[in-house]
């Protein structure tokens, strides 16, 4: 992907997936014209401006807005040739007991985008879903189904534009905030207790660099209307909590509000319009202005079979114990002990 002369706009930027994005373009892409970091926290630019002063990265612009105001996006998107659309109300607990907010944001927010994608002469849009887009049972989930709706239909209604609107669907980004591995560190130290939701809970597991990677295939890749799935492994709850700490206190708390079990990334009905691409899977829209045959050809993809579906249930490739102590390490916290 190109990013010479190009100015690059996050949303959410000031967010894990968001700073680790920035921290790739950086690093892979130094011609970038301009990276916009629009966010609604002041604080959290305040701080990030900090590690990237304006005398080292002078394509850094930081944009104070709200995904739920249109006309501040439009002005955030003059100019602006690739959108990353992280921005979004993600605690499924929070989101069940404060419901139009999260409407506002996640799904009123996602239709300004793409309006503001339509006043501007945008050229790419990568959006960011979730697991629990699929087949959803709470809140969260329905908003961001919603979502990912609206931006796969985008590709339907921009006449002779050039531009391409696409999704990026995964599970639990190891380390991120608001998430289980950090959030079982903190009890660690501070109470010596894991709270576990339910002992055969499980999810899928995503670094936060594999989350960017998917993010820059898509820019590069999408031909408009495609929804992205990584493979990747499942990790067990417990395993997690015996990762962190074993000698803890484990009580059994009881699952949450719109909890699932086993998340989904890919359903039996899905299967119909679903693709292997080797790195990942990619679920087709249903309508679309390029010829399957030339998009088969191109990527070979092969078809899944008819009833496929992909949950972290009864996924093929899972995490040990050791490798999620390895990887917290890594990815998380450098100064773990276990």
């Amino acid at each position: 992907m190109k990013f010479e002369g190009k100015s690059v706009l996050i949303t959410g930027g000031t967010g894990s997936l968001g700073k680790a994005l920035t921290s790739h373009i950086f690093a892979r892409h130094p011609e970038v014209r301009r990276l916009i970091i629009f966010s609604r926290d002041e604080q959290k630019q305040f701080q990030m401006a900090q590690e990237y002063p304006k005398d080292k990265y002078p394509q850094i612009r930081f944009f104070i807005g709200d995904v739920r105001d249109r006309d501040r996006l439009i002005r955030a998107f003059r100019g602006v040739d690739y959108v990353i659309h992280a921005a979004a109300m993600k605690h499924v607990h929070l989101a069940e007991y404060n419901p139009e907010e999260c409407i506002k944001t996640n799904i009123g927010g996602a239709q300004n985008v793409v309006d503001a994608c339509f006043e501007s002469n945008v050229q790419r849009v990568v959006a960011l879903s979730t697991d629990k887009a699929c087949a959803p049972i709470n809140l969260y989930g329905a908003t961001k189904l919603t979502s990912d709706k609206l931006f796969i239909a985008a590709n339907n209604i921009k006449g002779d534009s050039s531009i391409r609107f696409s999704v990026v669907r995964y599970g639990n980004v190891m380390g991120s905030n608001g998430s289980v591995i950090p959030f079982f560190i903190n009890k660690k130290y501070t109470e010596g207790t894991l709270p576990i939701t339910d002992p055969n809970m499980t999810r899928f597991n995503i670094s936060l660099q594999g989350g960017v990677d998917m993010v820059m295939h898509a820019l590069e890749h999408a031909w408009g209307g495609e929804l992205f799935v990584p493979k990747i492994p499942s990790y067990r709850i417990m395993d997690v909590a015996e990762a962190i700490g074993p000698e803890c206190n484990k009580p059994v708390v009881g699952i949450r509000p719109g909890e699932k079990l086993h998340e989904e990334m890919i359903t039996s009905s899905d299967s119909f319009y679903t693709y292997d691409l080797g790195r990942y899977y990619v679920i087709l829209p249903t309508t679309h202005s390029w010829k399957l045959k030339d998009f088969i050809e191109a990527f070979k993809a092969t078809k899944v079979p008819e009833g496929f579906k992909y949950n972290s249930g009864e996924n093929t490739e899972w995490e040990t114990i050791e490798n999620l102590r390895s990887l917290i390490r890594e990815h998380v916290d450098e100064t773990f002990k276990v």
